[in-house]
């Protein structure tokens, strides 16, 4: 009985409902400018709209903090929520949803029972919020991204956090040291997912690795492989120009550029021939068939393809090549327990994500910057939203 008290007050906190129809929330319109000072955010919804709204700033309640966002990433799911919709069956825009899940910021204000932070602490703000509950094996075993009852902030139902001031429980926010700025600390959720990657392919010092796309996500994962100590290190990518920037990023990596119309055994032979051999773990970055396809014959026996790519519903696989040569092939869903690690590495220089971000812009033209970084000749990165 207590656990499903939590977790329906977990979800009542966070209800959505609470700011779609509280008086003070209105869309504004194209070429509205917000009042100055107002709690604005970028919402889009089921009609494919990506606009900026204002809404009410928010009181801390009991273990909740109040965080001043000072800056957020746009991902390529916000842009995939705005354009498309829906990620899968579960993960549907169904009323205005507010974006954003890559964020940092200060403290503003605390709520009774808080004693660990301050108004003026520097946070990372985790943004998967599980039950926490002992009957939960996901969250009792480790795994709380696998947390049926997860409150994800930017997946719809729940508001994001690009948003001028944002209401998080006090256990996931995440203490930056003074040598990392808010920038950094925002790309702290994209490098979990990539070193969430590095840990469950379990890619260790010497492997020969194949990353597969040039984005963001394949991006950070090459800059956490090499940290790892892989080598060689083959990234492949449509666009010449994510691959120069690759090789910008990390000299020593080795490109390849996939040829529109070659087939995935084609594909593969040059990988193998970039790689001097077939390689030992995979991280696919793309979700596409293809370059899955692609993926599994660059692989040695008993090598690894890690999925951390989103694709369609249902993909085929070349399941008796998989079978023949026992390739492990593993997805991944988010992350857990990374933040901590991600702070450590970025603050120790041991991953320098600074040159990630190739746009900025103040929180104000947030729309600017989700039409940009949904535009590929653009040649954004990673936009950046600074408040």
């Amino acid at each position: 009985m207590a656990t499903t008290t939590v977790e329906i007050a977990n979800a009542d906190v966070y209800n959505p409902r609470k700011i779609l129809d509280h008086p003070d929330f209105r869309v504004l319109q194209a070429g509205e400018k917000p009042k100055p000072g107002a709690n604005i955010a970028a919402f889009y919804n089921p009609q494919h709209e990506i606009h900026l709204v204002e809404k009410p700033k928010p009181k801390p309640g009991p273990g909740q903090v109040l965080v001043h966002v000072r800056a957020s990433g746009i991902c390529g799911s916000d842009v995939h929520f705005w354009k498309h919709g829906r990620i899968g069956d579960s993960m549907v825009v169904s009323d205005e949803c507010g974006s954003g899940h890559e964020s940092a910021g200060e403290v503003v204000e605390v709520g009774e029972g808080v004693t660990q932070w301050k108004p003026g602490d520097r946070v990372a703000m985790e943004v998967g919020v599980p039950c926490s509950q002992p009957s939960c094996d996901a969250c009792r075993t480790g795994r709380y991204n696998g947390c049926p009852d997860v409150v994800f902030f930017s997946t719809p139902p729940y508001h994001g956090t690009l948003t001028r001031w944002h209401l998080h429980p006090a256990q996931w926010l995440h203490r930056l040291p003074d040598n990392v700025s808010f920038e950094e600390g925002s790309l702290c959720e994209p490098l979990a997912v990539a070193l969430a990657g590095i840990e469950r392919s379990g890619l260790r010092l010497g492997d020969p690795v194949l990353i597969c796309g040039a984005g963001p996500i394949g991006l950070v994962s090459l800059l956490s492989a090499r940290a790892a100590g892989a080598e060689p290190i083959v990234i492949t990518d449509l666009f010449q120009s994510r691959l120069d920037f690759a090789k910008k990023l990390v000299p020593g990596v080795r490109t390849l550029l996939i040829k529109k119309g070659a087939t995935p055994k084609e594909q593969a032979e040059e990988i193998k021939k970039v790689a001097d051999g077939p390689v030992r773990v995979v991280l696919e970055c793309t979700g596409v068939e293809s370059s899955i396809h692609a993926a599994v014959h660059s692989t040695q026996f008993a090598g690894k393809v890690y999925i951390i790519g989103v694709g369609h519903n249902e993909l085929v696989f070349p399941f008796m090549h998989l079978s023949a040569n026992e390739i492990d092939v593993s997805l991944q869903y988010r992350y857990a327990n990374q933040y901590p690690k991600a702070i450590r590495l970025i603050s120790a220089g041991l991953i320098n994500v600074k040159p990630l971000v190739t746009h900025r812009f103040t929180l104000e033209n947030a729309i600017d910057a989700f039409h940009v970084a949904a535009d590929p000749a653009q040649g954004a990165i990673k936009c950046q939203i600074l408040d």
